[in-house]
């Protein structure tokens, strides 16, 4: 451990887009090493493995057998540990609900060299607080999680073209009674009669087995060879993007089988894809909101997100079901949640970020931690009414960039 005068931090792959996964002047504690798997059963489905194991390997050793990840964010290379510090969730939430309800128990090293069993049995309230615990109550070592049983690496997708706001509710409405998974491509840029514009992928697994060469095999990629210039990324491309992008499905309904990496990690295979914002980066803002009065909330945002004429062409909708999370300080919750980036212009952007967050706060919603850097202290007290009895379980070693910023303003 380092000097005593020092906190740390566990890190695993560092992809978070906000500074929680960082801790400025104090020390970092790496847990790549940590990439072992423990056991397996091929029967019921159930892994254990080191916190540092990633979901991609975790996906490459246990399609051709059967299985696949019971939960998984928009990324395959994130750590376990990283998964249970921010409790990730899908394009399945609305039937699986985060991953933190599919943990079975984990190991918690605490600063003191304590190790504690932790499970909805066993150390009940550090099993709650370690989920979405922002890697803050001690190094998880091992966990241990149910998979989902497929036939294969397939999804049987339907691509269906939306005009607005209101259809993509109908849609959303519809799909999630029939669907596993659900989220949508949402035009954030058009205004007038093209507002609240996108395209709805759903889809469900599969029923076609495939050889394991098929399931294993790697997904050509491509690659960002440098920043983009400032001015690259402004309201006209992003717009034209947009056209293009709403416009190449000909078609009201697409149907087709996708294997699972595009369809769950389309990013991934653009490496370096962050630098089409250029060297000074992006500010990713994610939401959840009520559903009520019409679904008020949601589009008076996006209808000042259209108006800043800021927003990147990356901009994802969906809406979360009902399941709860056994995390005192996760962020999903019944309602609609909106996800895009914003190309850093300096000072413009943090105050129209600040801007967002008084929005979020005032309707009643919440932020993800795990993609923000600018959301207000009150703000976080208010999304997380359980965090003083966080509090009690944080490891007092333990702290972050994002933890400083955010409780300055809370004690």
């Amino acid at each position: 451990m380092p000097e005593e005068s020092m906190t740390v931090l566990p890190y695993g792959m560092g992809r978070s887009y906000g500074d929680c996964c960082l801790n400025d002047g104090s020390a970092l504690i790496a847990t790549h090493q940590l990439n072992r798997f423990i056991d397996f059963d091929p029967h019921t489905g159930i892994l254990r493995c080191e916190s540092g194991v990633t979901f991609q390997e975790i996906a490459h050793s246990t399609v051709p057998r059967g299985w696949f990840l019971p939960v998984t964010p928009g990324t395959q290379f994130v750590t376990v540990g990283g998964a249970i510090a921010n409790d990730v969730h899908g394009k399945n939430h609305h039937r699986a609900g985060t991953f933190g309800r599919h943990l079975t128990r984990f190991e918690l090293l605490r600063s003191d060299g304590e190790r504690l069993l932790c499970s909805p049995d066993d150390n009940r309230e550090l099993f709650c607080a370690t989920i979405a615990g922002l890697g803050l109550t001690g190094i998880i070592t091992w966990a241990e999680f149910k998979l989902q049983p497929v036939r294969g690496p397939y999804i049987d997708v339907e691509s269906i073209k939306f005009g607005s706001l209101d259809e993509f509710f109908e849609i959303s409405a519809d799909s999630d009674r029939e669907f596993e998974y659900t989220v949508a491509w949402l035009d954030c840029v058009s205004s007038g009669d093209k507002f609240g514009r996108g395209v709805f992928l759903r889809g469900n697994p599969a029923d076609a087995p495939a050889d394991a060469v098929s399931a294993r095999s790697p997904a050509a990629l491509l690659s960002v060879p440098f920043d983009a210039p400032s001015w690259a990324l402004n309201s006209y491309s992003v717009k034209a993007f947009n056209a293009a992008y709403y416009g190449k499905q000909f078609e009201k309904i697409k149907k087709f089988r996708s294997h699972y990496r595009p369809f769950f990690y389309p990013l991934d295979a653009v490496q370096h894809w962050n630098r089409i914002y250029g060297t000074r980066g992006f500010f990713q803002y994610q939401c959840v909101v009520p559903e009520e009065h019409n679904n008020r909330a949601i589009r008076s945002i996006l209808n000042s997100i259209v108006q800043s004429r800021g927003a990147s062409f990356l901009a994802v909708l969906k809406r979360f079901g009902e399941i709860e999370s056994p995390g005192m300080l996760s962020f999903p919750r019944p309602g609609i949640t909106l996800c895009l980036d914003f190309p850093n212009h300096g000072d413009v952007s943090l105050e129209f970020m600040r801007e967002l967050d008084r929005m979020t706060r005032e309707v009643g919603g919440a932020q993800y931690p795990a993609k923000d850097a600018t959301m207000a202290p009150q703000s976080f007290r208010q999304y997380y009414p359980r965090l003083r009895e966080f509090e009690q379980y944080r490891d007092p070693r333990y702290s972050s960039s994002l933890w400083r910023r955010l409780m300055e303003g809370t004690r």
